[in-house]
């Protein structure tokens, strides 16, 4: 019996493509196959996720309704790293819905709002200690934007986390300044 010969490419991706599935980040696509489910055929993205040992099957019609997009093109990627830039925004809620908008940015898989939630919950070593929950967060979006970084701009996971850091310290420093020398101004009038 001859072997069929599998798709390389379904909807718009292709075999061995770097994608992002919002509820587990950056995955590679390391086949399109077809298989029977309860007497049903159904074609489906073999997705790869090496870091967490991880390989998810995605049904290539599901696509849109889980979310699973292309990797973002450098106008975003360099938006979210602007987004690092700004003043965290800290709403004065319960930390405990915070926290589940934070999950619920980061889960998007939208790249700008993950540089949201790295923003508001960075902290300089000036800045006081982060609780457990906060930083489990931060760790969970900082992972996720490096992944699709190193993905997008072809580097290494270590030196996104670099870059991401540089520019988040870069940020702190000159906020601090700012207020300092607006503390300054307010004393000298």
């Amino acid at each position: 019996m001859a072997e069929k010969k599998r798709p390389q490419q379904r909807n718009g991706f292709r075999t061995n493509e770097y994608i992002v599935y919002p509820a587990h980040g950056v995955g590679r696509i390391t086949s399109i196959e077809e298989q029977e489910i309860a007497g049903a055929k159904l074609e489906l993205f073999v997705i790869s996720f090496d870091k967490d040992k991880m390989t998810l099957r995605v049904p290539t019609t599901k696509l849109e309704s889980v979310g699973m997009r292309k990797l973002s093109e450098d106008k975003i990627v360099k938006k979210a790293l602007t987004t690092l830039k700004g003043k965290a925004r800290v709403k004065r809620t319960m930390w405990s819905r915070r926290a589940q908008e934070y999950e619920a940015k980061i889960n998007s898989g939208d790249l700008i709002s993950i540089a949201e939630v790295v923003r508001d919950l960075y902290r300089s070593e000036a800045q006081p200690e982060q609780s457990y929950s906060e930083r489990q967060l931060y760790e969970a979006a900082l992972d996720r934007m490096a992944r699709e970084l190193a993905a997008v701009e072809k580097l290494d996971e270590e030196s996104a986390v670099a870059k991401i850091d540089d520019i988040l310290a870069k940020s702190a420093r000159t906020i601090k300044a700012a207020a300092e020398a607006a503390e300054a101004g307010k004393a000298a009038a």
